[in-house]
């Protein structure tokens, strides 16, 4: 770990598999991009029930990028998605270009909220999760699901 960097784990392990990764603007119109993207990787390697767990994971994870990183909110703003599969499990990160104002966090939200339960969903389906931020390469956020 570097000076300076925050790692918040909630268990895992890291797959020996290369990873794919997917570079998407920081939009909105990115969220349904990366779920795609995903799907063609995994369909043929994770059973439906997963993949679903894996997308609708995914999606919030990238819809927070956009919306309350950096990467959302400037012009150049990019989120980059990695995807690895191992025997085990599916492990997918999604690095954002950071936010001095917000952090990670499973936040429990009031029964009438719109929105707000991003992580939460990710704390309750993954079978591990966590982020790390550090000054230089932003905000990545990780989850884990098992086979």
């Amino acid at each position: 770990m570097r000076a300076g960097e925050q790692v918040i784990r909630h268990g895992g392990e890291i797959p020996g598999s290369a990873p794919w990764v997917g570079d998407f603007p920081g939009g909105i119109a990115s969220v349904p991009a990366a779920r795609a993207w995903a799907r063609g990787l995994l369909a043929a390697r994770v059973a439906p029930p997963v993949l679903d767990d894996v997308l609708l994971m995914l999606s919030e994870l990238v819809t927070n990028a956009v919306t309350y990183s950096a990467s959302g909110s400037t012009a150049d703003g990019r989120v980059t998605v990695c995807v690895a599969v191992s025997p085990r499990l599916v492990h997918v990160e999604v690095t954002d270009a950071g936010s001095t104002t917000s952090a990670p966090a499973a936040r429990a939200v009031a029964a009438d909220s719109e929105g707000g339960r991003g992580l939460w969903l990710v704390n309750m389906i993954a079978t591990a999760w966590g982020s790390c931020h550090d000054g230089h390469t932003g905000r990545t956020v990780w989850f884990q699901s098992a086979l």
